[in-house]
């Protein structure tokens, strides 16, 4: 495959395959459009939200809050390792090229896992707001309780389809369909903001205590503030995917200005728009006891307020925004898992000439065959919840959702150290002040401390499916380790790798700013 060839403004021209034979033809809006779509804005406001007011009560936005300062933290590690690599690999290359490619790999494993778990969250989540639209406007009256496991066996397949497709065209899907129902989300909030400001709370609203205040920002009496950091798993959850951009590293035409802005805009975005949506959410259905037991139990909450303050018509097109949101979502899971799977194989295979296999790419740079094997395990873990444990889509897409946080947790803490290594001690980008340090040393911090709040104490076996979820997220990482440990020239071959990535892209920097490329052996990851 031939080289980018590197244009004066540092990009590389247009549709020219890299050397890994993904080809440069996206923008920063489509990368932005990936990020966008996995982060699931529509969806996650819907369904996220309930999972911690069980634990917070009224103040879900100042869970979510937290979630997106920690965010903020981490996109800037992402940005500035982004800044130096630009690889299809994500963590994987960042970490592996800045603490080593054994912990590189384990960490793009992680990634990979949450992606993959993501997948099956965002396929029960299309398949359960699509049959409630279904049902709620009667093409499907009474439909059977395997009703979302069909539609997310649909969405599935139509994801992998997208995914095998040119990636021009997947991520102007996402972007466009994510686009639309966000704009729908905020109007309606928008709506129910000014009935909140100016007192017109409607009668059939789910608490009459419901109206604008700042309690939300405020845990109640008798409430921990430290409880709320098992909540922030949840504003996590809506978060995840705002690095996304960073497996276009490839495909991107400018990925060193493209991919760090399509992060830092998303994470911005992100913490804006859920803290506003949020807010408005819990005052719309009340700070009493009776209004969050409302918003707990709510399985569409801008559905039930768009019904409940606006028209009955309105909850409907929430629904279905929310069907198409949780489908943007699942396409992107499938697209980021998908690249990530293809530069494992690349990587790490034995002949480094053959592209064969997962590391095989269409004649149009997608890389197919690593599409159906990561949209395959996603349909197998759907199929063994819902076999294996009887479980209903809810079920599967709460525990898929709280394990692949916990994993992207301990990716993102590698990422964070990574960042510090590459910038701060190894002093690789001298023009970044020494004092910026605070920034992913405060990221580490609440990393680390949301971690620890959600495995200590323990849950007992008795709290059910809650007691598993520690074990399985720790088990698939604990599978990546173990494969690095006793395949050592797989690491070798994955270091080699990583060392000729970022060798190659310093020298297309150099070609690019008119100099002569350095000596390429000057420099190996250890």
């Amino acid at each position: 495959m031939a080289v980018s060839t590197p244009r004066p403004d540092g990009a590389t021209s247009s549709q020219q395959p890299t050397s890994g034979g993904l080809t440069r033809s996206l923008s920063v809006w489509q990368a932005v459009g990936l990020s966008v779509a996995l982060m699931a804005p529509s969806m996650a406001a819907n369904i996220n939200p309930q999972g911690t007011a069980g634990t917070v009560g009224r103040a879900v936005p100042l869970a979510f809050l937290l979630a997106a300062i920690g965010v903020l933290l981490v996109a800037y590690g992402f940005v500035r390792l982004c800044q130096y690599f630009h690889h299809a690999g994500s963590v994987y290359a960042f970490v592996g090229a800045t603490l080593g490619p054994r912990a590189g790999l384990v960490s793009g494993f992680g990634l990979l896992g949450t992606y993959c778990f993501y997948g099956v969250v965002t396929s029960s989540a299309t398949g359960i707001f699509g049959t409630a639209f279904l049902q709620e406007v009667g093409i499907w009256p009474s439909p059977p309780s395997w009703a979302p496991f069909l539609l997310a066996g649909v969405a599935l397949v139509a994801a992998l389809a997208l995914t095998i497709v040119p990636a021009r065209r997947g991520t102007s899907v996402l972007l466009t369909v994510e686009g639309l129902t966000i704009a729908l989300i905020l109007v309606i909030s928008a709506i129910v903001l000014v009935r909140l400001v100016s007192g017109n709370v409607p009668a059939g609203a789910p608490s009459p205590d419901a109206g604008f205040t700042l309690d939300v920002f405020t845990v109640a009496p008798g409430t921990e503030l430290s409880a709320v950091f098992l909540g922030v798993v949840f504003g996590f959850l809506s978060f995840a995917g705002f690095e996304a951009a960073a497996t276009l590293g490839e495909e991107a035409r400018n990925p060193r200005k493209d991919i760090p802005r399509a992060i830092l805009g998303t994470a911005v975005f992100g913490g804006v728009y859920f803290v506003v949506v949020t807010a408005i959410e819990m005052m719309a259905f009340g700070t009493d006891e009776a209004g969050v037991a409302a918003f707990a139990s709510s399985p569409s909450l801008l559905g039930d307020l768009g019904s409940s303050y606006i028209a009955g018509w309105v909850g409907d097109l929430i629904t279905l925004g929310a069907a198409i949101s949780a489908f943007g979502c699942c396409l992107a899971c499938v697209v980021g898992a998908s690249r990530l799977t293809y530069a494992f194989a690349r990587d790490t295979r034995r002949d480094p000439a053959r592209a064969s296999g997962l590391a095989a790419t269409t004649p149009a740079g997608t890389p197919a065959v690593a599409a159906i094997a990561v949209t395959a395990v996603m349909a197998l873990v759907q199929v063994v919840c819902a076999v294996g444990f009887d479980a209903e889509a809810f079920d599967t897409f709460l525990w898929s959702g709280t394990i692949g946080t916990l994993i992207l947790l301990v990716a993102y803490l590698l990422t964070t150290v990574g960042a510090i290594r590459l910038v701060f001690i190894q002093r690789r980008m001298p023009a970044v002040p020494r004092w910026q340090v605070v920034v992913p040393v405060l990221a580490l911090v609440v990393l680390g401390y949301t971690i620890y709040r959600n495995v200590a104490p323990y849950p007992a076996h008795e709290d059910g499916p809650a007691f598993w979820f520690p074990i399985v997220a720790g088990g698939w990482l604990l599978v990546g380790l173990v494969a690095v440990l006793v395949a050592p020239a797989m690491a070798q071959r994955a270091g080699a790798a990583l060392t000729a990535a970022e060798l190659g892209a310093r020298e297309e920097e150099q070609l690019a700013e008119g100099q002569a490329p350095r000596d390429s052996a000057t420099r190996r990851i250890q």
